[in-house]
């Protein structure tokens, strides 16, 4: 029965004011999240650095001033070999049920910028067709687990970056930025040092266990995979000794340098847009904002 009034539903920017209500609808949508999550994720992110003209948490379905829809959005300026880009990760995701209609109001209106380019690196297996027919296109296939501490040993050590450095010997101030960014967002930042003292910089973060055997680190950020290969043994070790035995890094296939295994059903990732993501390269994405 119609009684006259009729319920207007706007897709707009997440503002401060509307954070508590939205860590509530997303404490709704994601059952295994706590709201405590969730805030301390927004919180990260209302005091990070965001490209102008950008949105710093994403938009939400405005229904009378309360949101009934969200799609959390981290944007991040990247310098490349081709100069700079921006990127946008594609977070979390929720629409009340009552409100599924509008649904693709979140979409079209996060992706309509064509120089950006959007990554999504946490689909489940269900929306994979969904988000091909987007228009996006399959960069990583999986995660390759390694045991990095069996490697062969190489004269190297290892170096913890805290959130609280200024410099470090061979690195660029871009790189202990990232290094001093990720160990606040509680990352291990480390350094890997070579016998003629160049540094090669890694950030890692445990990793969920949901049917993971073993304890287990996940490679969040390295210049290159091949920095990893060749620091793997001294980074195996230094884990062991805290009791974390495999390492997971972003992958398309099993990886002959190193000792492991291989697993596509879980770490794809996609992207659309002007550039293709590197692989080994997650830093300043939901992992590390809002938590494995």
């Amino acid at each position: 029965m119609y009684d006259g009034v009729r319920t207007v539903i706007r897709c707009r920017e997440i503002g401060p004011a509307d954070l508590a209500a939205i860590a509530d609808l997303l404490t709704r949508g994601f059952a295994r999240r706590s709201r405590d999550y969730w805030m301390d994720g927004l919180q990260r992110a209302s005091v990070r650095q965001v490209p102008d003209g950008f949105p710093r948490f994403g938009y939400m379905l405005d229904n009378d001033g309360m949101p009934v829809g969200v799609l959390l959005l981290i944007y991040t300026e990247r310098d490349d070999d081709g100069g700079t880009s921006i990127r946008c990760n594609l977070s979390s995701w929720y629409v009340e049920p009552a409100f599924r209609n509008y649904a693709s109001m979140l979409t079209s209106v996060a992706q309509r910028h064509k120089r950006v380019t959007y990554v999504n690196i946490s689909p489940a297996f269900s929306t994979w067709r969904t988000i091909e027919a987007q228009g996006f296109r399959p960069y990583c296939g999986g995660l390759f687990f390694s045991f990095p501490a069996l490697s062969r040993p190489k004269s190297m050590r290892v170096e913890v970056v805290q959130q609280g450095a200024y410099a470090v010997d061979g690195l660029s101030d871009a790189d202990v930025a990232l290094l001093t960014r990720h160990a606040a967002y509680g990352c291990l930042s480390l350094v890997c040092r070579a016998g003629d003292g160049r540094g090669y910089p890694f950030v890692l973060q445990p990793m969920r266990k949901r049917g993971i055997p073993l304890p287990a680190m996940r490679l969040i950020y390295c210049p290159d995979v091949a920095d990893f290969v060749a620091c793997a043994g001294a980074i195996g070790r230094f884990l062991l000794r805290r009791g974390r035995i495999l390492l997971a890094l972003d992958a398309n296939g099993r990886m002959k340098d190193l000792i492991g295994f291989y697993r596509g059903q879980r770490g794809r990732k996609y992207f659309k847009g002007p550039q293709c993501p590197r692989i080994a390269d997650l830093s300043d994405t939901e992992l590390v904002i809002y938590g494995p």
